[in-house]
């Protein structure tokens, strides 16, 4: 059975997001494996605390990310 984990920083995305994010990768998943294996494709999606994540030795939170990404969000 396939299983995709997706590692995010904990607070980054939204209920909505994380569910388009669950729903794009089974989709293709599906696309490359087959839909016969839609029941059995599994994705997780794993959140980081904030400041456990780090990039060249700078720890990240939520609020460095929508930064980098242009985004203004409420934490």
């Amino acid at each position: 059975m396939p299983l995709a984990t997706i590692e995010v920083i904990k607070d980054v995305f939204t209920s909505a997001e994380k569910h388009e994010l669950i729903e794009k990768v089974t989709e293709a998943m599906i696309a490359v494996e087959g839909e016969a294996l839609r029941p059995v494709t599994w994705v997780r999606l794993v959140e980081i605390d904030q400041g456990n994540w780090a990039v060249g030795g700078q720890r990240l939170t939520a609020a460095a990310v929508h930064a980098m990404a242009g985004k203004a969000k409420a934490a």
